[in-house]
């Protein structure tokens, strides 16, 4: 993830201001606020100037997303090329699902918020769509994981890990 998102910061870096090529990133699947800490990180942005930009972005999907996913994949189904990546996508959500059912809020959050390939708030809103969670839980469950993935990302993408180690120190 850290090759791809440098490769979109000095990309679109060419173009847009640095702040926009984090929001950018942030809005991307797969690479979501994860890529786009990182990116602002390579982009030497203020931590403090970053994070707004890449939650931002991160969150505008969702909304279509829990609302509109499940009448676009049977759209889909109907056009012969489509089909394949709306079973694709049912199945990755299918797959994913063991975190819902661990308990619906808490998992969902889990879900999203812990940075592993394969979550965050796209697949995560894929999945409540799905699987039909109250779209307030769902939206709470979601913003609650973007919160955790934005604290562990920007641990580990400005390395405060050590800056924070070395208060106990």
């Amino acid at each position: 993830m850290e090759a791809i998102a440098t490769w979109f910061a000095q990309t679109l870096g060419q173009y847009v201001a640095p702040e926009w090529v984090v929001f950018i990133i942030s809005m991307i699947p797969i690479l979501e606020l994860r890529g786009g800490l990182i990116a602002a990180s390579v982009l030497q942005i203020d931590i403090w100037k970053a994070i707004p930009f890449c939650v931002v972005g991160n969150i505008i999907p969702i909304p279509f997303i829990l609302l509109f996913i499940k009448k676009i994949l049977q759209w889909m189904k109907g056009i012969k090329g489509l089909r394949v990546i709306a079973n694709w996508l049912e199945d990755k959500a299918n797959k994913k699902s063991d975190a819902l059912k661990k308990g619906e809020f808490w998992g969902l959050a889990l879900f999203v918020g812990i940075p592993l390939p394969g979550t965050g708030a796209w697949t995560g809103s894929l999945i409540a769509a799905l699987f039909d969670v109250k779209l307030p839980k769902a939206v709470g469950a979601i913003l609650l994981g973007i919160v955790i993935a934005t604290i562990i990302m920007a641990i580990v993408s400005y390395g405060l890990l050590g800056s924070v180690m070395g208060i106990f120190n």
